[in-house]
């Protein structure tokens, strides 16, 4: 984000905003909760014949969704207003198929705890992506541009153009995340096309309405960046197109990434360990815990980003990105609730009743897109920070309140709108206490987060020495 920031106009990463929302929408359609059901059914079938059965149907589903994307191509990039860019549209239809393969090699290494494997294949694909960014768009237009290296234009010539501009943002995740299917190697040489319908039915079953879910909870999370390009009135921010609204919008966006990165990472882990400790008798107990101190990272992360915003927009390298700089704290609290409410949503997975989860997600889809639809003609780009807020603050609410009747965990409310309301508050100070001079501001917001710390210390001091007693 700082690289495309720096390289990039607001208009032009407004285009990456758009295209990789609606490519957060098919991801959901091309994995359609077989993720998930992998973790349920593994005790019930033997774990190969689950693994084959899985990925056959995605990778079937995969071609062929691919393949009609891939077919009215052309269409699509007219209907999206990038009638001369059916390229991009390939290459996203290609990046979500592989995407989608993947998926349950990865999910296979996360349930036998190959932590290590898992991670270095990630970060191996993130260094790719990272360089092949690189290379396109400095490397390779600079020798283009003549600024160095005459003597290799002629073959940068064969593999740049200036006129693909920001679709080497998509090209350089494509062969990213195709040499995934190198790295992940030894999934793929285990792996056997293996067709039941008597076994895959009931994973069927159990994972539609985590297709909807996924829908729906991707409305709540990307909506608002195609609603604001469509909805907000021309002029609204002076000097500046809707496209470029957008693309401040999905740059601050990205600066929330600290927190969906913990919350991910937290589920990456966390998923298959509630179904292992299902059958424990103390897992409500111990579900309560691990949200007690979910609660507690999440607030602290909040908290360091929303006191020191002004040095974290820095990040964001041209001035006109950080306009919408006062959004990432409301974005932040947001996507806490969100992460909330995946350890809430425990109870219906567990209870094979993910069908409230569609439900809950639906609601909060209806909610998240009325609530754009009032707010940003007034608010602009804040009102679709509140929208999410509010969103997911009353999914999570809605979650708690049928969990306590399926599966009953002692949550303690008091202790973790405790933690919230604290940081809260001292973000609030931070944003409207201000002193002459920059040095003197840091020292304060840095004191606040002393402050957080250390009450968080003590409020947690008593249970560490009763449990040493």
């Amino acid at each position: 984000m700082p690289f495309y920031t720096a390289i990039f106009s607001a208009s032009q990463y407004g285009v990456v905003t758009e295209l990789y929302a609606y490519v957060a929408f098919l991801n959901i359609v091309f994995i359609y909760g077989m993720e998930t059901a992998f973790f349920r059914f593994t005790n019930e079938l033997n774990r190969s014949t689950q693994y084959n059965i899985t990925l056959t149907s995605i990778l079937l589903t995969s071609l062929l969704l691919s393949g009609l994307i891939i077919l009215f191509s052309s269409p699509i990039a007219q209907a999206l207003d990038y009638p001369d860019k059916q390229s991009f549209i390939i290459w996203l239809a290609l990046i979500l198929a592989i995407d989608a393969v993947v998926a349950i090699p990865f999910a296979k290494l996360r349930l036998e705890k190959k932590a290590v494997q898992f991670v270095t294949a990630r970060l191996i694909n993130i260094a790719l992506n990272i360089g092949l960014n690189l290379f396109f768009l400095v490397f390779c237009k600079d020798v283009y541009d003549g600024n160095y290296l005459p003597s290799l234009k002629p073959v940068i010539l064969k593999i740049y153009s200036p006129e693909i501009g920001v679709g080497y943002v998509f090209l350089s995740n494509l062969i990213a995340n195709a040499m995934l299917i190198i790295i992940l190697w030894r999934s793929f040489v285990s792996f056997r096309i293996q067709l039941n319908w008597q076994k895959l039915k009931p994973i069927l079953i159990y994972a539609w309405p985590l297709l909807f879910m996924g829908l729906a909870g991707m409305v709540n999370e990307m909506i608002d960046r195609i609603l604001l390009k469509q909805v907000l009135p021309e002029g609204f921010y002076p000097g500046k197109d809707n496209l470029a609204a957008l693309g401040i919008y999905g740059a601050c966006y990205k600066l929330s990434i600290f927190m969906t990165l913990g919350i991910q990472t937290f589920r990456y882990a966390a998923e298959p360990f509630f179904f292992s400790e299902a059958k424990n008798k103390n897992a409500p107990e111990l579900f309560a815990e691990v949200m007690n101190w979910f609660v507690i990272a999440c607030c602290i992360i909040f908290v360091i980003i929303s006191v020191n915003l002004e040095l974290f927009l820095l990040l964001l390298r041209q001035a006109e990105y950080r306009e919408g700089g006062l959004v990432i704290p409301v974005l932040l609290l947001a996507n806490l609730f969100l992460g909330i409410y995946y350890n809430l949503s425990v109870w219906y997975k567990l209870k094979d009743k993910t069908y409230y989860g569609m439900y809950i997600s639906i609601g909060g889809a209806v909610i998240t897109i009325f609530l754009n639809l009032a707010l940003i003609p007034f608010w602009g780009y804040m009102g679709c920070a509140v929208a999410t807020l509010i969103c997911y603050f009353l999914m999570a609410a809605a979650c708690y309140f049928y969990g306590k009747k399926h599966l009953p965990v002692p949550y303690n409310l008091k202790s973790g709108f405790g933690y919230i309301l604290g940081a809260v508050l001292l973000v609030v100070i931070a944003l409207k206490v201000s002193f002459v001079g920059n040095l003197s501001d840091h020292l304060f917001h840095n004191f606040l987060i002393l402050v957080y710390l250390v009450v968080v210390w003590f409020t947690l001091r008593p249970k560490f020495f009763r449990k040493k007693g």
